[in-house]
């Protein structure tokens, strides 16, 4: 294979994972139409048609899946190689991707980073924050952020956060004039606060357990947020019940402007994790990462 052939393939595989030539050349710092170029001479070399093209989409046809199944593994084995060759660094290097939510990256990562980057001024991170449920291979992460009940099964998962809960609360003017939920099946008699996920789109099902029962309660109300200080205001406000992580509700709860119900239904569930692709070496600069992040009890 001739080098120009490589950079040939890295280039299709960009376009692939994009679903876009204007998002790959954006990645790759190229042109479209010499990407376009690109696309067509790999097409014409092997003789069949990798990608369809229309004026909103790209997507692999059959042989293009074949080919983005063969490339994407042997193009990430190289890297992690080339990567790995920094451990014969005195100290690691390089750029650590991390994708993950604002709650973990306000309250996990960034105490725990900031603390490292003084003393490795070689590493660089990268946080992108973003609630959707991001395929950190096809996206070029080095790792992720989930909580433990969501980790995919074919990944490393480890621990960085500890046990959270769940908080339902209203305002102490609410509770004046309606009687306090004791159950979860009372909440559909109280005005509730929904919150829109931004990882589905989906309304968020409030959540309970108690002596192994668990139960699930969609709620009803006339306001739904996708952010949670707005939730926790209204709630504050008087306009009903809101559920949130037990942590975002504490200034609330402190300032007495939140009471807390239903706390014997809300056990703790498994915190924060970083996960990453099962590789036999990672790279110096994200092994340093981990190890930094790793919760320890």
């Amino acid at each position: 294979m001739r080098r120009d052939e490589l950079g040939d393939l890295m280039a299709f595989l960009a376009v692939a994972e994009e679903r876009s030539f204007t998002k790959a050349a954006a990645r790759l710092a190229m042109s479209q139409s010499m990407l376009s170029q690109i696309v067509r001479r790999i097409e014409e070399r092997l003789g069949v048609k990798l990608l369809t093209r229309t004026t909103r989409n790209v997507s692999p046809t059959e042989a293009g899946e074949q080919l983005i199944a063969t490339l994407r593994p042997a193009f990430l084995d190289i890297e992690t190689r080339l990567t790995s060759i920094s451990s014969f660094r005195d100290k690691p290097a390089g750029i650590v991707r991390l994708t993950t939510s604002q709650h973990a990256a306000e309250t996990v990562i960034w105490p725990k980073i900031s603390l490292l980057l003084a003393d490795y001024p070689d590493v660089d991170v990268e946080l992108s924050v973003d609630a959707a449920l991001t395929n950190i291979v096809t996206d070029r992460f080095d790792a992720g952020v989930r909580l433990g009940e969501r980790l995919e099964k074919d990944m490393i998962a480890v621990r960085i956060g500890p046990d959270l809960r769940m908080a339902v609360v209203g305002s102490p003017g609410y509770f004046a004039a309606n009687p306090a939920p004791v159950e979860p099946q009372d909440l559909t008699a109280h005005p509730c606060i929904n919150i829109r996920l931004p990882s589905s789109g989906a309304l968020y099902s409030w959540e309970f357990e108690r002596d192994g029962r668990e139960l699930h309660v969609r709620v009803d109300g006339r306001l739904t947020f996708n952010h949670i200080p707005m939730a926790l205001q209204a709630a504050a406000d008087g306009f009903g019940l809101a559920c949130v992580l037990e942590d975002q509700a504490d200034e609330h709860l402190a300032k007495g402007k939140l009471v807390r119900v239903l706390e014997d239904w809300c056990p703790p569930f498994a915190g924060y994790h970083l996960y990453y692709p099962d590789r036999r070496q990672l790279p110096p600069a994200v092994r340093l990462v981990v190890e930094a992040l790793r919760h320890r009890a």
